[in-house]
């Protein structure tokens, strides 16, 4: 891939675990890895807060952050070409803004403000459903890699650039990619009246697989490719599974960050152990 990898971080453990994630992919990819803090001086301009230079502590303590992460970073990959920056602003807005000139945006599942409990902060859930590039969500405490990635393929055209990501993926890591395709009867096919051969309908919606990913597969003759068929919810179909990233498209169209996201993405978000890649099509980012 090379290009600009960004990553976020707020001194949170989400965020530290988001920064080594990214150094790893800077490393399979040969690209550059930009460090970067929103620094938001709103909360703090209110005349509840006197004025006893409380700008000079959050630079301070917005550089401390990612004086740590750059130094995590050449820890862990010393090869990775980083360095870091502190950026006024929102940090959805901050990263958003990052993301056009970025390949790919990583950022942990929640932040330092966030809700005792929560699984996904309000910065991820409108980064991930807004930004320009491919953004993967990374929780405190992933999982041990099983070498495996699972992609849900589905019968539009606009899953392509998610299908690509998670070849490319699966290519630099050595890994199995998992095509999942889940299916679900509608609740009139229970009818008495209505018969239907259910190995036929299977085969049916293993075509979708097939025909969805034929061209990626002469692409990368070298990835080992697992087709998985489920009748379920596409959210346990994708979750499931042990997998090292799970790749999903994201078909939401909306004013507001949250709903760009789509319903399978937000699930898989929720419940996913894993870090998992959001991959929207050019014409659905950015609002």
């Amino acid at each position: 891939m090379a290009g600009l990898i960004v990553a976020g971080a707020d001194g949170s453990a989400p965020g530290a675990a988001a920064v080594d994630w990214a150094a790893d992919d800077a490393a399979r990819t040969g690209a550059e890895l930009l460090i970067v803090h929103g620094l938001d001086r709103q909360p703090y301009s209110s005349t509840r807060f006197p004025d006893f230079g409380q700008g000079n502590y959050l630079l301070m303590g917005a550089a401390k952050v990612l004086e740590a992460a750059e130094a995590a970073v050449r820890a862990r990959q010393p090869s990775v070409r980083v360095r870091a920056e502190i950026v006024e602003g929102t940090p959805a807005a901050v990263l958003q803004d990052q993301a056009r000139r970025a390949d790919e945006v990583v950022i942990g599942n929640r932040g330092m403000g966030g809700f005792a409990g929560a699984l996904l902060g309000s910065v991820t859930m409108q980064v991930a459903g807004q930004a320009r590039c491919p953004v993967v969500v990374v929780r405190a405490e992933p999982p041990e890699p099983v070498g495996e990635i699972g992609i849900g393929i589905d019968d539009s055209g606009t899953c392509e650039p998610a299908i690509g990501y998670a070849f490319e993926q699966a290519r630099l890591r050595g890994a199995t990619l998992r095509l999942i395709h889940a299916w679900q009867l509608p609740v009139h096919a229970f009818a008495p009246e209505i018969s239907f051969d259910l190995d036929e309908v299977r085969a049916g919606q293993r075509e979708v697989i097939q025909s969805r990913t034929v061209g990626w597969r002469e692409r990368y003759p070298d990835v080992n490719v697992v087709e998985d068929v489920q009748s379920a919810h596409p959210v346990e179909a994708l979750t499931g599974v042990p997998s090292d990233l799970i790749v999903v498209g994201s078909h939401g169209r909306g004013a507001f960050g949250a709903l760009l996201l789509g319903s399978v993405s937000r699930g898989v978000l929720h419940h996913a152990q894993c870090p998992v890649a959001v991959v929207r099509p050019p014409e659905h980012r950015d609002g």
